[in-house]
């Protein structure tokens, strides 16, 4: 393993350490949407399970709906054979010409790595996957999995390492969320038509019930008002700390980011030349990390 590499992992687990641990109460920031009995608030509302059976997935989201914020997880996937399986964190308005922001984890079978896939959506058009493998079982602990969204910028986090940045680049026409309020959502649902190794791997219903853990639930936000408009300063955090108005990545987190790119990057949409045999789209051509 080179230096460089050694540092950067070094890096990580202390960054890990430092990840949003603010106590959360999924009974007062979260309802359960979906699944009867397969979602459960456990431990005073500091924890919630999500499962899976063949009969139904499961799923819930925030009360609450935002325009702008940080959005943390902590999350521990499905572990052993869980392919077919996926497993979400997200935000999402609503109706015709929505906006979307995803972190979806896809299954594998036992011995092979999770996926994460990511995509961005902006008036009811998305198309902008990156996905990317991990460099640590997922399964085995809780790793915090984190949305920073701000007029500027998406960026999305793992145990605060950035992976992927998406520019507001609306100056040469590439639309971006900035207008409609989301929530937050999660959830765990049967996809083997595609989610492990394009469907060529089916759900092993002998292994079910599949179960997602969360907590940590963690928002700094511009919640929506009673009137409909945006309230910033609001959070079900109590922390003041609003960096995410502004947050970018520094000289140490494009580091991280062209590491974690170059290293475990698995697909890349605007790199797909046969989905883009004419011309890639337009935002690729600025930056090599979106």
């Amino acid at each position: 393993m080179s230096t460089c590499m050694l540092a950067l992992l070094l890096l990580s687990v202390l960054m890990t350490s430092q990840a949003p641990q603010a106590a959360a109460d999924f009974y007062k920031d979260a309802e359960i949407t979906w699944g009867d009995q397969r979602a459960k608030i456990l431990n005073a509302g500091r924890d919630l399970t999500l499962s899976l059976d063949q009969a139904s997935g499961s799923g819930f989201q925030s009360k609450n709906e935002y325009l702008f914020g940080r959005f943390d997880m902590q999350l521990k996937l499905v572990p052993g054979n869980s392919a077919g399986t996926v497993t979400t964190f997200y935000l999402s308005s609503q109706g015709a010409g929505h906006d979307e922001i995803d972190f979806e984890f896809l299954g594998n079978s036992s011995g092979s790595p999770y996926t994460i896939h990511t995509n961005v959506f902006a008036q009811g058009k998305g198309d902008k996957e990156q996905q990317f493998q991990l460099w640590f079982d997922p399964t085995s602990s809780f790793h915090t999995y984190s949305i920073v969204w701000n007029p500027q910028r998406i960026i999305f986090l793992v145990d605060n390492n950035p992976i992927r940045v998406f520019n507001n680049q609306e100056s040469i026409g590439v639309p971006f969320p900035k207008s409609q309020h989301m929530r937050v959502y999660a959830s765990l649902w049967n996809a083997d038509d595609w989610a492990t190794q394009g469907g060529r791997v089916k759900t092993d219903w002998t292994k079910a019930p599949f179960t997602a853990y969360y907590r940590n639930f963690n928002i700094k936000g511009c919640p929506k008002s009673s009137s409909g408009s945006s309230s910033c300063g609001s959070s079900t955090s109590s922390s003041t700390d609003e960096g995410w108005r502004t947050h970018q990545l520094d000289a140490a987190g494009r580091n991280r980011l062209r590491w974690v790119q170059s290293k475990h990057m698995v697909y890349n949409y605007c790199s797909d030349k046969q989905r883009f045999a004419n011309a890639v789209p337009a935002e690729c051509k600025r930056s090599r990390f979106l």
